[in-house]
């Protein structure tokens, strides 16, 4: 099985590139550039579900930041099964 995810992440800049909405997002540290077509009106400050490179949708700050959490939760749980097989 193959699974694809859209993470949030905060909006830092928008900006034209050649003829592209394109932007720099921050995801917990980590600065991308991802394409904005879909979303023309999104704005820095906002957050956003990013996924392959591609901006696809805005969510609240209280949104993001709660699935950024259950991530970060799932990420332990991984962890503390590797540890203890």
């Amino acid at each position: 099985m193959i699974m694809c995810l859209g993470v949030p992440c905060k909006i830092l800049e928008v900006y034209k590139k050649d003829t592209l909405m394109m932007g720099k997002v921050d995801f917990g540290g980590a600065i991308r550039e991802v394409c904005f077509e879909t979303l023309p009106d999104a704005v820095p400050g906002e957050y956003a579900i990013v996924h392959v490179g591609f901006a696809i949708s805005k969510l609240t700050e209280e949104e993001a930041l709660d699935t950024l959490g259950l991530l970060d939760e799932m990420n332990e749980l991984a962890n503390q099964q590797d540890q203890n097989p």
